[in-house]
């Protein structure tokens, strides 16, 4: 088994092992446990017919060693172990079966809304993407003891909160799926447009929430806004050679080589998009995700259905109000109607508390003043675009701009 294979097992062993004994710290000790067991023996002895079954039933027997060596330890999670199943009975799993997959549940449990929204992220990237505290650390370019910190937080939240580990219910699910929606999307949205650093983007982050995103979909195939988050992901990430140039530099979606953009991937997404918008009204994602795929059928810019893509914008901003949404909305109609009119729209939103650290609108309002010929307005709109950038690239590309328009 591959390194891969071996991440996928890790996340549905660590699920099964958190529902059998309920306690996070000892889930993740047996289960590394267990895989390190299988590298040593499985070249020897052979893969077994039965992988998971072997995981699960190797961690198993190393939590009992420990419990047994624990009595207190044991007692208490005896405890919490009879809570649990009195708020949701379920058969203990079979050792000898197949690996149960669980995740659902230790994806609800990871992005409970009484976890603060950093340690949701943190903890899901640890826990289903399988990343080790080290790798969750570098990508959020935070030093690995406050990452550490960060999940250990998570994990004592859990247990003294006694944050049950289970699926909501029907009642609960339609108020709880947006938030494990966007804990995945938020890493995402990391990976392909980084916050900080040298690179535009984080490409293994932004593979690992698709990944996730994946998982989160075979769990619940029914849930339209499932398919709607992924599919909006693959559509955007389907772009991600065409974004940067040779050097890293950032290349914009007017100007990129559409050719490189991944077609099979593009494929994909447009399909879960019909899924997404079919059977009721849609939701947020699902709208997101049109869309991104009128971006991504269109051969060039000029030729993009922009009144369409305008007009989903409104069905979003209806839907849920935001000041980023605002601000792409008024791209859309620039391209639509003329700079002029998208400049009004973005002029209009100047006293946004939320846009005044945002890169994007100080970018977006330099673009329009530029294509009006304000090149002194342009020059103070990519000059604060330049401070706010917060990767290299975007630097570079407020840097570049004020050299064309003669602000050097």
């Amino acid at each position: 088994m591959d390194s891969a294979v071996f991440r996928e097992e890790r996340g549905r062993l660590l699920a099964a092992l958190v529902r059998r004994f309920g306690d996070l710290d000892l889930a993740e000790d047996v289960a590394s446990e267990a895989i390190e067991a299988a590298l040593v023996r499985w070249p020897v002895d052979g893969v077994p017919d039965r992988p998971g079954a072997w995981l699960l039933t190797t961690a198993r027997r190393r939590a009992v060693d420990r419990l047994r060596r624990d009595r207190t330890y044991a007692a208490r999670l005896a405890i919490l172990q009879v809570e649990a199943d009195r708020a949701d009975p379920a058969p203990p799993a079979d050792a000898t079966a197949d690996l149960p997959d669980e995740r659902l549940q230790l994806f609800f449990t990871c992005a409970h809304p009484a976890l603060p929204a950093e340690d949701r992220v943190a903890l899901t990237l640890r826990c289903l993407a399988g990343l080790t505290t080290a790798e969750v650390a570098r990508a959020f370019l935070v030093p690995t003891a406050t990452m550490s910190k960060r999940i250990v937080r998570a994990k004592n939240k859990i247990r003294e909160a006694r944050i049950p580990f289970r699926v909501p219910g029907a009642d609960e699910l339609p108020s709880r799926l947006p938030g494990v929606l966007q804990v995945v999307y938020s890493v995402f949205t990391e990976g392909y447009a980084a916050s900080s650093g040298d690179a535009l983007q984080r490409l293994d982050l932004a593979a690992e929430a698709i990944r996730l995103a994946r998982i989160l979909r075979r769990l619940l195939p029914g849930e339209r806004e499932v398919a709607g988050l992924l599919a909006l992901m693959l559509l955007v990430f389907a772009r991600r050679d065409a974004r940067t140039g040779p050097s890293g530099e950032l290349v914009l979606l007017e100007d990129q080589d559409r050719s490189r953009w991944d077609r099979p991937m593009i494929d994909e997404g447009r399909a879960l998009v019909e899924t997404a918008l079919t059977g009721g009204a849609p939701g947020p994602y699902g709208v997101q995700a049109a869309i991104a795929a009128l971006h991504d059928e269109a051969a060039s810019v000029e030729s993009t259905d922009w009144p369409q893509i305008v007009a989903l914008y409104d069905v979003l901003l209806a839907m849920t109000p935001s000041p980023v949404v605002a601000v792409n909305r008024a791209a859309a109609v620039a391209m639509r109607d003329g700079a002029e009119a998208g400049l009004a729209l973005l002029d209009e939103l100047a006293d946004e508390p939320r846009l005044r650290a945002y890169h994007p609108y100080a970018s977006a309002r330099g673009d329009l003043l530029t294509r009006l010929g304000r090149a002194a307005d342009a020059a103070a709109a990519y000059r604060q675009a330049l401070e706010l950038a917060g990767t290299e690239p975007e630097r570079a590309h407020a840097r570049r701009r004020l050299e064309e328009i003669g602000d050097s």
